[in-house]
């Protein structure tokens, strides 16, 4: 298992940034890797909602769920489904105010399929592919949050 943390220091109130990682429909506005995301479950927000996402590459996309919802406190998306050589991955967020905003902390993990090869190509390159994504994706969330605050 891989796991990869990351943590961004948004000039905003700790609501403010609940607000835009918990809805569901909101990513695409933020993150500039994806095109589409679309609420798949009959509710749109709290434990168990569902989002599928679709990539701006026009191959690749995900399906993810929520499993685990305090306001203010901590998410956690966990994957579903994808196109990915990814399985198992989940991604946990927590936020901590500080003098200049709110600190967010991301903590991803995943496993890659493939076994023994796909162990390989995540050294090789899933790992610095998603290790970029998560720093476009967190670079988006800021400029979206800090606009909007």
């Amino acid at each position: 298992m891989t796991t990869l943390q990351n943590r961004i220091t948004v000039n905003a109130r700790v609501e403010e940034l609940w607000k835009v990682l918990s809805d569901l429909e909101e990513l695409d506005k933020y993150d500039p890797t994806v095109k589409k995301a679309t609420i798949i479950s009959s509710q749109r927000t709290g434990l168990d909602a569902k989002r599928k996402v679709l990539m701006r590459d026009g191959k690749n996309w995900f399906e993810e769920k929520i499993t685990e919802f305090e306001p203010g406190r901590s998410l956690c998306y966990q994957l579903t489904d994808c196109s990915f050589p990814i399985k198992g991955l989940r991604h946990s967020y927590c936020f901590k105010p500080t003098p200049s905003g709110t600190e967010v902390e991301q903590v991803m993990e995943y496993t890659v399929k493939f076994g023994l090869l796909g162990k390989v190509l995540d050294r090789l390159m899933i790992r610095k592919q998603t290790s970029a994504g998560i720093q476009k994706f967190f670079a988006g969330l800021k400029a979206h949050v800090e606009r909007k605050a």
